[in-house]
């Protein structure tokens, strides 16, 4: 199906239902415009507290449902009703609800007890299982978007002011810092380290880092090694452009076709005119070959 997206499956069957599974952002709504736009059946399911108001009511009441952070119960249910054959998970849900503002059914909590570590990826990773164990396929988050995607070189054109070696420093930082799984994200300066995200997210380490009053910052993002690309894909957009000129970072580099440019064409063009630079690089040698989904 590669007039749809190269992110899908060599199975994937456009007349069978997909049910979009809607976080917070401009993310799910992005998502759900491509797949109507492609005439293929679309529901959702919202996330109370999470999902906007706007993409909800923009389905039919018999094609939509609301239901509560950590109800699995009825989310698998829900699927069911739905009749469901794929799944795409977009779209942010607050940290902090992962963490003490769930409200666990008693799925959920069974689930929840048996990982032997918390944390995004692990309680993510379950509730995939759990909606694969209902014979749904969990679709790559980056179906249907490929063209809001970060490509290879300059997407804002003009003389690059960063020093090639500054930014391969910058790569190799980034890599083995989502390697450990501390954070997509670093700023880097002249072979200098400035400041690493970690949980406190992307927009918090660029406003830390942009402390240190000097040029030349690069901003460097990408995912780990092993990221699952189901539940989480990297995003960049016009809040944390505005974070970067807020914070005099000039450069940002983002793993091509692993990181998603929300808004792109508005996002390309506010950060030329602020005289950012946004560049696409290869993450790894393989990054293109999607042979495997």
């Amino acid at each position: 199906m590669a007039t749809l997206s190269r992110f899908l499956p060599d199975s994937f069957q456009s007349e069978d239902q997909i049910v979009l599974m809607a976080g917070r952002g401009s993310y799910p709504e992005l998502t759900a415009r491509r797949i109507k736009a492609a005439g293929l059946p679309l529901k959702l399911i919202g996330l109370k507290g999470e999902t906007s108001d706007s993409l909800f009511d923009s389905f039919e009441s018999s094609d939509r449902k609301m239901i509560k952070v950590g109800q699995i119960g009825k989310l698998t249910k829900t699927l069911k009703e739905f009749g469901s054959r794929y799944v795409v998970m977009v779209g942010q849900v607050q940290p902090n609800r992962l963490f003490g503002g769930i409200h666990p059914d008693l799925r959920a909590i069974k689930i929840l007890a048996s990982l032997k570590e918390k944390n995004a990826a692990t309680i993510f990773g379950a509730i995939v299982r759990e909606i694969e164990g209902t014979g749904c396929t969990v679709l790559d988050a980056r179906a249907f978007i490929d063209d809001d995607l970060a490509t290879e070189g300059s997407m804002t054109g003009g003389k690059p002011s960063y020093s090639p070696e500054h930014l391969q420093h910058g790569i190799r930082i980034a890599r083995e810092s989502a390697r450990l799984h501390i954070g997509q994200g670093v700023l880097v300066r002249k072979g200098t380290v400035l400041a690493v995200e970690a949980f406190e997210g992307t927009d918090a380490m660029l406003r830390r880092g942009g402390e240190f009053k000097t040029d030349q910052k690069i901003f460097v993002k990408l995912p780990h090694p092993d990221h699952d690309f189901r539940f989480d894909v990297p995003v960049f957009g016009i809040r944390t452009l505005d974070t970067m000129i807020e914070s005099k970072i000039s450069t940002a580099a983002l793993a091509t076709g692993q990181t998603v440019i929300l808004d792109k064409d508005a996002v390309l063009a506010k950060a030329k005119k602020a005289g950012v630079e946004i560049i696409g690089f290869r993450a790894t040698a393989t990054e293109a070959d999607h042979s495997a989904l």
